[in-house]
């Protein structure tokens, strides 16, 4: 494709966290846009739950159980979602928690549902209501709301201003987003699939290195633990820590099995931090809940971090380092042998926030060689992964970017920064 430009003429949009908008394009306010719908409990099986995520948009929500339980009188409260309404989230906007539906189904009472203005190309909207600088660049102007949880009062979201290209412009913006992002959304399935293949085959390599291993022996994690704890979750900034600034470790921090500093959020300014949970050389942390892939996780502290804390959903284990190396151990966790264990241990209503419990972790067994043979095998597997895990760094850094280029894309298009009308043709 040819490099895109932007629009010959420009005015004053009124609005001055938006700026200049393309001549011809205008300004109007969110009330004149959409429309509430007060249905709630209406004809939709239950069950039926829809949850708004920042990447995938509006989807079903897979935890059956959890929804089989809901009585009657919790739907009653429940508003109903219909294709091609506009959900809103007003708690979690900063995470993406708007988009035009294509499904049916309940939201919680958290949620808003509304019909969209015939004036407006559903898709356009969509791609401009999930625009994150768009989004953010309103609500950061808004007073009495923390960055982690950007809850709307229905006054300002009433006065949100949208975007309002031509009728025809919109449909061909609509069209050559929806034509990028699928491109782009296809290279990053891509990507995570090559993740998911690489991390098979470290897994089957750690998996045959500390398995079954010649004059070792199975011993419960709780012979070897000399402490074992969990952290400390406040609520905080949406943001990562500055260097030199308090944070508070996210629980990807050990996703991969190699520990991740920048897995952090920021801690708020007037909270005192609690330096019990610093993170710090030699801790062994584990996810104490994730999904049922990721749940027990394990990564070793490579160095002190003391301005880092260890939060709620991690435990974090000081091991006996006369019986068990940290490497070893963290390696041995990562195996399928433990794998199994932990997964089948796990335990949680919903699929995405599946947790293992402190009496569990402690039970699991690993095999336990001499602390020469351990060190032998740590040396082995790094060697043995040292390939793969370049290439899952590569793969996961792609990923970001892509994503980046995707939302930086969307925001120039919705904004009229970029003129793609002749990119934006039917085909």
């Amino acid at each position: 494709m040819s490099k895109i430009k932007p629009h010959s003429a420009y005015v004053d949009s009124g609005v001055s966290w938006i700026g200049q908008i393309p001549s011809g394009w205008s300004i109007q306010p969110f009330r004149h846009t959409f429309r509430e719908s007060s249905e709630v409990n209406g004809a939709v099986p239950v069950g039926t739950m829809l949850s708004i995520s920042g990447y995938r948009g509006v989807e079903q929500k897979h935890y059956e159980d959890e929804n089989r339980r809901r009585t009657a009188a919790e739907l009653e409260t429940y508003r109903v979602v219909r294709p091609g309404q506009l959900a809103v989230n007003t708690m979690w906007l900063n995470y993406g928690g708007l988009g035009v539906s294509e499904l049916t189904g309940h939201v919680s009472p958290a949620y808003r549902a509304y019909w969209i203005s015939s004036s407006f190309e559903k898709r356009y909207l969509h791609h401009l209501m999930r625009s994150d600088t768009y989004i953010d660049a309103y609500t950061s102007r808004l007073t009495g709301i923390r960055p982690n949880s950007l809850q709307m009062s229905r006054d300002n979201l009433m006065a949100f201003p949208i975007i309002r290209p031509p009728r025809e412009e919109q449909v061909r913006i609509a069209n050559f987003l929806d034509r990028e992002t699928a491109e782009i959304d296809a290279f990053i399935a891509d990507q995570k699939e090559l993740v998911r293949l690489l991390a098979e085959r470290r897994a089957a390599a750690i998996s045959h290195a500390v398995t079954d291993v010649p004059g070792s022996f199975q011993v419960p994690v709780r012979r070897f633990t000399t402490s074992l704890g969990q952290g400390w979750s406040p609520v905080c900034e949406q943001e990562a820590a500055e260097p030199g600034q308090w944070g508070v470790l996210k629980v990807g921090c050990v996703n991969g099995a190699t520990f991740r500093p920048a897995e952090n959020k920021a801690l708020p300014s007037e909270l005192e931090p609690r330096t019990e949970f610093s993170a710090m050389r030699g801790d062994v942390l584990v996810s104490r809940g994730n999904t049922r892939e990721l749940v027990g996780s394990a990564a070793l502290v490579d160095t002190d971090y003391p301005t880092l804390l260890v939060s709620d959903l991690l435990y974090r284990i000081r091991v006996d380092m006369r019986r068990v190396s940290n490497e070893y151990f963290v390696l041995a966790l990562a195996s399928n042998f433990v794998r199994g264990q932990i997964e089948s241990s796990a335990k949680g209503s919903s699929g995405s926030m599946q947790k293992i419990s402190q009496g569990d972790l402690l039970s699991l067994r690993i095999w336990l060689p001499s602390i020469k043979v351990q060190d032998e095998i740590v040396a082995k597997v790094a060697q043995e992964t040292a390939e793969l895990d370049a290439a899952m760094t590569d793969a996961r850094e792609a990923v970001a970017l892509s994503r980046e280029r995707r939302a930086a894309l969307i925001s120039a298009a919705v904004t009229g920064k970029i003129d793609v009308r002749e990119h934006g043709a039917v085909a």
